[in-house]
């Protein structure tokens, strides 16, 4: 299309951006399918369906392979694709409405099903939803503190939830299930299992200190600059976070021991903490030191607001 409206037949990337304002209404329909695409593959409500029965089946690896990258490639796609390449689209109040909308409602509604659920690996898939809806709010809120808050949030998120999907497979190795009901009081016989899943837990609600916090405060702090209602109920997801991990995490590891197929259990081998240790280093350096990661980020984060929302011209700037 691109090609008919200009005469220059080229993938550039720079080439389309440049040119794809050319197309008129067609880029509504061009975003759309792209939007499509990105939307199921992030997933962002209503299309993440897929993804709690994608998790449950899935080995260990493949679900944290799943959390730490592969749904990192749809929210990749709207920074690196559908929003630079259609900023006149992305920017339609309407369009902004609906996915500013969108990502709440993931937010609210991946905790609130998470409280429900009875199988731990499946808490912790519903808990995904609500995480890439901070990310996709703060893309689309489209300040420094909101792109760097979500790149944040992307990175935070593969490490605790990618550390929990661990530790639930490490648990179900043991016991051959994920039932929360079927464990309790298990801290008592597994104090290291404890110690880093209570680390990893607070991670993913997003404790200060922890940096699960980080991301999340950033994505707030900008989305509360362009969109302050839609801030504050993202406020709220925080607080469904903490509703559905804590208690699990109770009712796992810090209940009585009242089940005797649990005594038996066995701590973390040297193998299974040399896999965690790294992510629990992590979750402590991002959240206690983040400025290394933020430098980083913020000629990046930068660079792509400038290419969805142009500086104004010296003359808006002096108005």
């Amino acid at each position: 299309l691109v090609a008919e409206r200009t005469g220059v037949y080229s993938f550039s990337y720079f080439h389309l951006m440049g040119n794809v304002g050319e197309l008129g209404t067609v880029a509504f329909w061009l975003f759309g399918a792209f939007f499509l695409a990105f939307a199921i593959k992030v997933p962002i409500f209503p299309f993440h369906t897929w993804l709690p029965d994608a998790h449950v089946e899935a080995p260990t690896a493949g679900s944290v392979i799943l959390a730490a990258v592969l749904l990192k490639m749809g929210t990749y796609g709207f920074l690196r694709f559908a929003l630079p390449l259609f900023p006149r689209v992305a920017l339609h109040p309407a369009v902004q409405t609906a996915i500013v909308t969108l990502s709440l409602v993931g937010i609210i509604y991946g905790g609130l099903v998470a409280m429900v659920q009875p199988d731990f690996k499946k808490l912790i898939a519903y808990s995904s939803v609500a995480h890439l809806g901070f990310v996709m709010l703060g893309i689309w809120a489209l300040t420094l503190q909101s792109v760097q808050g979500a790149l944040m949030v992307m990175i935070n998120h593969g490490i605790s939830t990618g550390a929990l999907f661990f530790l639930v497979g490490m648990l179900y190795e043991r016991r051959h299930t994920r039932l929360i009901e079927a464990f309790g009081g298990i801290a008592k016989v597994v104090p290291l299992f404890a110690a880093v899943l209570t680390i990893v837990s607070l991670s993913s609600i997003g404790l200060p200190a922890t940096n699960g916090f980080v991301g999340e405060f950033l994505v707030l702090l900008g989305a509360f600059r362009t969109y302050p209602a839609a801030a504050g109920i993202a406020a709220v997801g925080v607080i469904v976070a903490a509703m559905y991990l804590l208690p699990a995490l109770q009712r796992v590891i810090y209940n009585p021991l009242d089940k005797p197929e649990n005594a038996g259990l066995t701590d973390l081998s040297a193998r299974e903490l040399a896999v965690l240790l790294p992510l629990v280093a992590c979750i402590v350096w991002i959240g206690v030191y983040p400025a290394p990661l933020l430098r980083r980020m913020e000629p990046s984060a930068q660079r792509f607001i400038e290419s969805v929302r142009p500086a104004p011209g010296p003359a808006a700037a002096a108005r």
